[in-house]
């Protein structure tokens, strides 16, 4: 190499360098030990892993469906969805291509929204009799994600169900069996399921939202057709919306992968959700600038096609994100609050039970979090809240919780949010309850930058009561 060009390499090393984010949380993460060094832990990771489902993006793509069963060699399908979606268009259009290649096919369409353990179970046990060697997905998250537990236990039918379930509720044991091929074509622009290996769910014992977590149950194929989340209801393309921004927010401020513990024995034994990383912080980043330029168009304006379709993208862009680096408090605090709910029924869901959305429970406590985590890694958060669209050139360092905090108010305020827990049926005396809910959470509260108490995770919950 030229004088010149070694010069170059050392200002490009060194500007990378004094990018990097020096804070507690992250300066040590980037150094990037070598497993054998004298610097590298015996307890925390050394490695991450990237692993995302095959996508494709057009509209209309959805007719391609029947082909790509063809070329995967299934004889007999199990399409699924939710009873809103199968009178609508997003179903029609994947029959129609099943029916046109001749695929033989079966409809179960009674996934529950917001699904629990109760409806898991119903749809693995259609799954387990029907004798299916692929599956569709035709929904938002909650459908790809029962798809995708129907899949697993049909594919290791004697498993008990809380055999893959995450600990400390389940055994969250290791997938080794072969999982037939799945396609999901979401219909919403918030889960980015269609990317994952996580199926979340509702658990009815502990009224709290636990999961399965394992990089085989990803989608072998994400059909991503903007032209689905046109039927999406205002308040529904608000709330998926805060699911994105929350999934890119706490994947970016996630805990460094080498510093997330226990190294694993052997990489089959490595999470999904495995700590912030530098190809995770790229999909991360993208999202935050699509959500600030087309969040509230896409909310707004059902017909602007442009704005859905770029808020479909995102929903994926941060799936890809999270799906490696995984999430952290926003998450871990929301599912007892979903799972905790009395008689809170949203605007435009056509839903006959009590539920609170999950972008609403995950948005809740996002303020008081990130003012929370902010200290940890201020640089992170500061960059977050410039990326969606708050000028933080004079801004200190130990205001950058504030800063984040109030951005996201004010994308609250915009898109209606309900002011707090309290408006969600929620009082002081439910916060024991919250907490208690919160506890099992390990998979998502260990990634958080930093550490909580019982009294810091009440804290949280009463900063979250009333949010304006």
């Amino acid at each position: 190499m030229s004088t010149a060009g070694r010069s170059r390499a050392l200002h490009l090393l060194k500007s990378i360098s004094s990018a990097t984010c020096q804070c507690p949380a992250h300066s040590a993460g980037w150094s990037h030990p070598h497993p054998h060094s004298t610097t590298a832990t015996k307890t925390t990771d050394y490695a991450f892993e990237m692993a995302c489902s095959t996508v494709r993006y057009g509209p209309r793509v959805t007719q391609e469906v029947g082909q790509d069963v063809g070329v995967l060699g299934a004889k007999r399908v199990l399409v699924m969805t939710d009873p809103t979606l199968a009178k609508m268009t997003p179903l029609s259009a994947v029959l129609d291509s099943l029916s046109r290649h001749k695929v033989d096919y079966e409809v179960y369409d009674t996934v529950r929204v917001e699904p629990t353990d109760t409806s898991f179970k119903a749809a693995i046990d259609f799954a387990k009799a029907g004798n299916f060697d692929a599956y569709i997905a035709v929904g938002g998250g909650s459908v790809i994600d029962t798809c995708k537990a129907a899949n697993l236990y049909a594919s290791d039918p004697t498993a008990d169900f809380l055999d893959y379930v995450n600990p400390p509720i389940g055994k969250g044991k290791p997938v080794t069996v072969k999982l037939a091929p799945l396609i999901a074509v979401p219909t919403t622009a918030g889960t980015g399921s269609e990317t994952t290996g996580v199926a979340i769910f509702d658990y009815e014992p502990l009224k709290a939202k636990t999961g399965i977590a394992n990089r085989a149950l990803r989608p072998t194929l994400g059909i991503i057709d903007p032209l689905h989340t046109l039927l999406m209801p205002e308040r529904v393309t608000a709330y998926s919306g805060f699911d994105v921004l929350c999934h890119a927010l706490e994947s970016f401020t996630a805990i460094p992968y080498q510093q997330r513990s226990p190294r694993p024995e052997h990489p089959l034994l490595r999470p999904a959700y495995q700590g912030s990383n530098p190809i995770s912080d790229v999909w991360a980043r993208h999202a935050l600038g699509i959500i600030r330029k087309y969040f509230k168009r896409s909310v707004y304006n059902n017909d602007d096609v442009e704005a859905r379709s770029q808020m479909h993208l995102a929903s994926t862009f941060a799936g890809v994100g999270f799906g490696n680096a995984g999430v952290h408090l926003c998450h871990g605090l929301s599912y007892p609050i979903a799972g905790g709910v009395r008689d809170y029924k949203p605007a435009e869901y056509q839903c006959p039970h009590a539920l609170i959305p999950h972008g609403l429970s995950v948005v809740m406590t996002a303020p008081a979090v990130f003012t929370f985590t902010a200290p940890m890694c201020p640089e992170r958060h500061l960059e977050a809240a410039t990326l969606l669209g708050r000028d933080t050139t004079n801004v200190r360092k130990e205001d950058a919780g504030l800063v984040l905090a109030e951005v996201l108010r004010e994308y609250m305020q915009e898109m209606k949010v309900d002011d707090g827990l309290n408006a969600l049926g929620f009082t002081s005396d439910d916060i024991p309850a919250l907490v208690k809910g919160t506890l099992p959470q390990h998979r998502v509260t260990k990634l958080a930058p930093r550490e909580q108490s019982e009294e810091d995770l009440a804290g949280l919950f009463k900063n979250s009561l009333k949010v304006y």
